[in-house]
């Protein structure tokens, strides 16, 4: 049990987009990005030792992508394929089962969602997979457009509040209230909020 919630058979851990170029130093630094990593890692842990799937999206972008400023988007370059950058941040423990969501890598649109064209929705369906516990960066960008495609699929939703950080301090706020009107359980601190 973690933050008073216990995962359970039907749920899934979906880890967003955890990137060296997300965090501190890295191309697009989101403020205190890497101290998501090591309540990721619990959230994981706990995931395995239950036997849970857990899954991990990243951008992974071709140079020269249109949304880099250079080409008239509005992120600088980041997480350009077999990058540095593009990795995961290497004190992520992620486990070997780790299904891995790769998005961005559209010539013609961004993929902020992992869901995006990416065949998430079926395979989870397949799964049978009930309900997504959710984290990673940035809070009103990428794990915003996750949760909401999820909410539009039917999925139930746990935001793991301590396991995200976003753009900024009043994105993050409108992306709290787009997601609990949608019916989205926050996690903040040891008790869910917005549960219905």
């Amino acid at each position: 049990m973690i933050h008073g919630v216990h995962p359970a058979t039907g749920d899934a851990l979906l880890i967003v987009d955890a990137q060296i170029d997300f965090c501190p130093g890295g191309a697009l630094p989101i403020e205190s990005g890497d101290q998501v990593i090591p309540v990721i890692n619990h959230w994981i842990e706990d995931f395995i030792e239950q036997g849970l799937p857990v899954y991990a999206s990243r951008d992974w972008h071709p140079r020269d992508h249109l949304s880099f400023i250079p080409e008239g988007g509005r992120w600088p370059p980041h997480c350009i394929q077999d990058t540095p950058g593009a990795a995961f941040h290497p004190e992520l423990r992620l486990p070997a089962s780790a299904v891995i969501i790769t998005k961005g890598v559209r010539f013609d649109q961004d993929q902020n969602s992992a869901f995006d064209q990416t065949g998430l929705e079926a395979h989870l369906s397949r799964k049978k997979t009930g309900r997504l516990f959710v984290a990673g960066l940035a809070l009103d960008v990428c794990v915003l457009a996750t949760i909401m495609d999820a909410r539009n699929a039917g999925l139930e939703v746990v935001l793991i509040l301590e396991g995200t950080r976003p753009v900024t301090a009043d994105g993050g706020a409108e992306a709290l209230v787009r997601m609990q009107t949608a019916g989205v359980s926050v996690m903040d601190g040891n008790r869910p909020r917005g549960e219905n």
